[in-house]
Order: structure tokens, then C-alpha cells, then sequence
């Protein structure tokens, strides 16, 4: 079981994942689960910020291309929400140059970027430091 910052008497941590393509997705709930996160699906943006209002995430983790409502947008608009909400971004689609991509801008902090495909370790140590990142901030 990873390093999850938290103890017996909290809830398990609330994952949102917007992904539009459903064996990833379902591949990343049954990880996620086994390794003692609580997790939402979602099929894209508009669906995640739907699950959001009713039943708000600790951590959002979010493709960039998806149908209805891209990763970017859903991270604007999840914001307005809860400005604080740690965001891990997972994909094949994204130019790392500072000069380049608004995604490393740090008016989008807290967040974190991995490049698909992505390793499952590499996934708990964002989610780590994202959970970790957000508690610190608290």
C-alpha cells in the first residue's frame, strides 16, 4: 500500500478521473481502489464537473483531449470552484515548453503533469504529493 497521507479514523481520498477512453479508465479505478483511494469516474469534462457538484473530489486527474469538455476547460472551470483542488493531468498530447503550454504557468498550481503512457508508481507518487501538497496548504 503507498505512502497515503492519512489515518485510519479519514475517509479514503476522493479521486475524480475524466477519461474519455473506458479500459483505461476502468484499468485506473481498479489500481487506484486497490490501493486505498475512493474513485469517480468520469467520460469527460462535463461529466466530471457534474460528479464534482454533487459529490466534490480531493484530487482531480484529468486527460486533455476528450469530448464535450477538454482537460483545460475542466480545469478552469473545476477551479472556480475549489481554487485549491490538486489536478494530476495524464497525457499523450502536451508540449512541456514553459514558453509553450499555460499548463506550467503557476496560476495553475497545484498541479501535476505526466506523459501517457504513464507507470502505475508514477501515478501514486503524484497522487501523493498532490494529497500531501493540498494538506500542507491547509
Amino acid at each position: 500500500m503507498p505512502d497515503i497521507p492519512r489515518n485510519d479514523a479519514q475517509p479514503a481520498p476522493h479521486i475524480i478521473v475524466a477519461e474519455d477512453e473506458p479500459l483505461a479508465a476502468m484499468a485506473l479505478e481498479d489500481f487506484l481502489s486497490l490501493n486505498g483511494y475512493r474513485v469517480t469516474l468520469a467520460c469527460d469534462g462535463v461529466e466530471a464537473m457534474e460528479r464534482q457538484q454533487r459529490d466534490p473530489a480531493d484530487v482531480l486527474i484529468t486527460d486533455l483531449r476528450m469530448p464535450r469538455m477538454d482537460g483545460r476547460t475542466l480545469i478552469r472551470e473545476i477551479r472556480a470552484l475549489d481554487a485549491g483542488l490538486p489536478v494530476v493531468v495524464m497525457t499523450g498530447f502536451l508540449a512541456l515548453d514553459p514558453g509553450q503550454d499555460e499548463l506550467l504557468d503557476r496560476r495553475w498550481q497545484p498541479l501535476e503533469v505526466l506523459r501517457k503512457p504513464v507507470s502505475p508508481q508514477a501515478i501514486l507518487e503524484a497522487l501523493n504529493r498532490a494529497i500531501a501538497g493540498s494538506a500542507a496548504r491547509t
